[in-house]
């Protein structure tokens, strides 16, 4: 499911054409993790939830994978104006 926008993510990540939130850098500190965990989170996980802004219609997905260390991790990303992801959160599950 979601094949297409979770492939279009891997290949700017894989790139590093990707923009990372405030509150997605912050988030991600208080939990410990790396942009490295991140990236992996990314690129080995699957979307499991498309989500829908009810004021803009922008559809943002959350991504389950695993951390570097393969733990659980969970990132929310959009597809932003210029066509990079924007990561806007991310959490250990």
């Amino acid at each position: 499911m979601f094949k297409r926008i979770l492939t279009r993510m891997r290949e700017k990540v894989r790139r590093r054409q990707f923009v990372m939130t405030r509150h997605a850098r912050k988030e991600m500190s208080e939990d410990g993790l790396t942009i490295y965990d991140v990236e992996c989170g990314i690129l080995a996980g699957e979307i499991v939830e498309r989500q829908q802004d009810p004021e803009t219609g922008e559809h943002k997905y959350r991504i389950a994978g695993e951390t570097v260390e393969g733990e659980l991790v969970e990132v929310i990303a959009k597809i932003g104006p210029t066509g990079k992801p924007v990561i806007i959160t991310v959490y250990r599950s």
